[in-house]
């Protein structure tokens, strides 16, 4: 069984909060978890102190018995300094010219 720390949305429509849980990492979303392990409220400005809360000390008994966080969680435990931050893939730049038009640029610069 993977275990997942994850967010569990709730709130109203237009309204988000969630829920930070550990899961199975099979389990919808919104789904069965296991236990609550704090919350994320996105409508509070960023240095709001509940913007953000975490019970430590049963996130740390989940990552020690193996559960993974997602990437946005991964985040937070990394402000807190519960886990170290996670590792932040370069995103692809698809507004870039193509190869062939890359190539007729550099003919027309050389």
């Amino acid at each position: 069984m993977g275990l997942k720390i994850r967010l569990a949305r709730a709130g109203a429509k237009k309204r988000p909060y969630y829920h930070i849980v550990v899961a199975d990492s099979r389990a919808p979303r919104d789904g069965r978890f296991l236990e609550k392990l704090g919350s994320y409220n996105p409508m509070l400005p960023s240095g709001h102190a509940d913007r953000v809360r975490l019970f430590s000390e049963r996130i740390k008994h989940w990552l020690q018995h193996g559960a993974l966080p997602t990437e946005r969680v991964a985040r937070f435990l990394a402000a807190a300094e519960l886990a170290p931050p996670p590792v932040i893939r370069p995103q692809p730049i698809k507004s870039a010219p193509k190869k062939k038009a890359q190539e007729r640029a550099k003919a027309q610069a050389g």
